[in-house]
């Protein structure tokens, strides 16, 4: 293939039916010919799903059995949906229907409508949350922003379980669901929202599904319209199918058979949005003459990590565990997963980005590079270790820690406070800055104890929590500071953070990782406590924790690393376990249920410890003072200890660093930080040697940037000596 044509990029469209089956493997190339019939296929991850199912639709288009009109392939995504698109055209299929549950109905909805209703369709409510809080607000029920985000969530939830507002305390009793609110309540605010509706003639995004049940269910005539249109039909992702999205699929199907479904119910991880994997491990008992197959061969990952991910869904329990797939790698070998444990949370951080800047030096690109964490609040140091290390990054899923709205609004309360000083009432019984911080923060949702559940409460909280944890390490070490300075504090590392997106490394959820891969993936914060999280009680919830994890091992093709920390902060009580997900898989570890170790301790690095023992003290090179804060650290002096910097040398590095930046296309602190421009502007270095001996510059650093700065120490203008050729950036 000379042409850019027939690149990967711009593929060959087959010439024939029987070269759409080329490249298949036997099951995958099963799937393509089952053609009539009830299929299911039950797919692991890497294992090339997207590839057989679109394979099997293309080969029935180009051999004549199916026209494509009358195919109806639906996913839970407008980009797998547009990705299924694109692969059918190339394919050589084009015509074939590949929609979302609600894009697809929502477009019986409004051709039908007119004949099964009369007039046009209600408007679509783009944002139900307004009319929530307005119906919370009716039954005297008041709600934080928050909670309106969480009732919200779990109307959607009773909706598309086809639950009615007067049964919704019994089911959530029944279920063992955390509320975020009394259920009594909830359900008084749900049955007003439905009324607030109906009165303004308006639905919501449910309602799309619920009316189209509601028409082919009472119209007869319509439902025979939409079957003859639609004879084949194929679901993504099967194992996030809702009662209610499975009710509107069997009034597709009729009583015909002709469904194929596609899915894992170890990838179950939305059961809180009502997914469940029951449709797909009941589909053979439902179906009885249907084709099963199974896609066991994994092409993303190397069989290190497949060992792992199947060592790790060895351990399940319960009804999904029963139907897990034991998948083969079809890679090269490649390095073992590494197991890392750290003193501590800022301990784990920088060396996980320490890690990744060497996976970046040999040559991975940052983009081919993840961070995964539990929770959101989890972000916000490995953000700020990844910034320290000059790594660029983006994150997934998730405002960055400092542009959090309850973030924001915390900055300005604790502004606020600071200005005020002892004139504010607040602070009268405070004693000392993680005191008066709690003070400030509970006016804005904090408490000692996190809120019950899941959602956006409970997100909030977290990231509140997250800024009393750092005033208690800055009191730590910096004894004595005030909350101004702690504002000040928090004002740099925001500042640091708000660089424009650029293509780096990814900061994601577990959740929010689902259905995408890299070269590299860092499992962070695997701890008993987030990994299971606390709010996982029943043996479900707890099985869908290890679901989460499986998930997130799944994702990496080549390097894994999996860490945990024994301790929150520097000095901290290391009472920590590592993840009982973790036991039998990591070494040194005890299986589940064994009395003895998997082995000796080898096999798991503990570098915050070595690293402690071996390095002695950082002092202050004015007053001798023992150094803990990191920038004052890379300064070698105490913040308020009198400084010797050349001004006018540190504003030419700062705009020498901004011209830089811009022709890398990267954010400034991945040049160097403040910090450590300050430090260069202090010591005026006259030889790489000096250079090299101040904190944050480094080998990698000195090499690409050092002939500039050491030109501009001496007085010139940085065009001396230009730094090499980015890498991996």
């Amino acid at each position: 293939m000379t042409s850019a044509t027939h690149s990967t990029l711009f593929p060959q469209v087959p010439d024939s039916a029987d070269a759409v089956l080329d490249g298949l493997d036997p099951e995958q190339r099963e799937v393509a010919l089952a053609l009539q019939g009830p299929v299911c296929v039950l797919a692991g991850a890497g294992t090339g799903k997207t590839r057989a199912i679109t394979h099997r639709i293309a080969y029935g288009v180009r051999a004549g059995i199916i026209q494509p009109t009358s195919v109806l392939a639906v996913t839970f995504t407008n980009r797998a949906a547009g990705e299924m698109r694109g692969r059918l055209r190339q394919l050589g299929a084009g015509g074939v229907q590949a929609r979302t549950f609600h894009s697809a109905a929502l477009r019986q909805l409004q051709y039908f409508w007119p004949k099964a209703v009369g007039g046009e369709l209600p408007r679509l409510l783009e944002r139900k949350v307004q009319l929530v809080a307005e119906a919370a607000a009716r039954c005297g029920i008041r709600l934080d922003r928050n909670e309106l985000r969480d009732v919200t969530s779990e109307i959607e939830w009773a909706k598309v379980t086809q639950t009615v507002p007067a049964d919704y305390p019994a089911v959530v009793a029944k279920s063992q669901r955390d509320a975020p609110r009394d259920p009594a309540e909830i359900s008084q605010v749900y049955a007003m929202y439905e009324q607030l509706k109906r009165d303004r003639t308006v639905i919501d995004f449910e309602d799309v599904l619920l009316l189209t049940v509601g028409i082919l269910q009472d119209r007869h005539d319509i439902a025979d319209h939409v079957r003859r249109q639609y004879q084949y039909f194929v679901v993504d992702e099967y194992q996030d199918v809702s009662p209610l999205q499975q009710r509107l699929l069997d009034l597709w199907l009729g009583d015909r058979d002709n469904l194929c479904v596609v899915g894992d119910a170890s990838q179950t991880i939305y059961s809180f949005t009502g997914a469940t994997p029951d449709h797909l491990l009941n589909f053979r008992t439902r179906h009885p003459r249907a084709t099963v197959v199974k896609l066991v061969r994994d092409y993303r990952s190397t069989p290190q990590v497949v060992h792992l991910a199947n060592g790790l869904l060895g351990q399940a329990r319960g009804r999904a565990a029963e139907h897990r797939l034991e998948l083969v790698s079809q890679r090269e070998r490649g390095p073992e997963p590494a197991y890392t444990e750290y003193a501590d949370e800022p301990a784990e951080a920088e060396g996980t980005a320490r890690r990744i800047r060497d996976l970046i030096a040999a040559g991975v690109p940052a983009g081919e590079i993840a961070v995964l964490y539990r929770v959101n609040s989890q972000s916000e140091v490995y953000e700020q270790a990844l910034a320290d290390a000059g790594v660029p990054y983006q994150l997934r899923g998730a405002e960055r820690f400092f542009e959090r709205a309850e973030v924001r609004e915390a900055g300005v309360a604790l502004r606020g406070a600071a200005r005020a000083g002892g004139n504010d009432s607040l602070l009268d019984d405070a004693q000392g800055l993680p005191a008066e911080v709690r003070a400030v923060l509970s006016t804005k949702g904090w408490r000692s104890e996190p809120p019950a559940g899941s959602g956006a409460v409970r997100d909030r909280w977290e990231s509140l929590a997250a800024l009393v944890r750092l005033a208690e390490d800055f009191e730590q070490a910096r004894p004595g500071a005030t909350l101004s300075d702690l504002v000040a504090e928090l004002d740099e590392r925001a500042a640091a953070q708000h660089a424009p997106t650029v293509q780096g490394v990814t900061l994601a959820s577990l959740h929010s990782a689902k259905g995408l891969e890299w070269d590299a993936v860092f499992l962070v914060g695997l701890t008993e406590g987030m990994m299971p999280i606390t709010y996982a009680k029943t043996d479900e919830q707890i099985e869908e924790e290890r679901r989460l994890l499986y998930v997130g091992v799944t994702r990496a093709r080549f390097h894994l690393s999996l860490s945990w920390s024994l301790a929150r902060s520097p000095g901290g009580r290391a009472g920590r376990r590592p993840s009982r997900f973790l036991n039998g898989l990591r070494p040194g570890s005890a299986s589940p249920g064994s009395r003895g170790a998997a082995g000796g301790s080898g096999g798991i690095e503990r570098p915050a410890a070595v690293r402690r023992k071996q390095r002695g003290p950082a002092l202050c090179r004015v007053c001798g003072r023992t150094l803990t804060d990191a920038g004052e650290m890379k300064l070698m002096r105490c913040d308020d200890c009198p400084s010797d910097m050349d001004e006018a040398l540190y504003e030419r590095l700062r705009d020498w660093r901004a011209a830089r930046a811009r022709e890398i296309s990267q954010p400034a602190y991945c040049v160097f930080t403040d910090k450590t421009l300050m430090a260069i502007a202090e010591a005026v270095p006259g030889s790489e040697g000096e250079l090299a001996g101040i904190p944050g510059v480094g080998a990698r650093k000195l090499g690409r940037f050092g002939a500039a700065v050491l030109d501009i120490c001496a007085g010139g203008d940085g065009l001396e000596g230009p730094a090499e050729a980015d890498e991996g950036m």
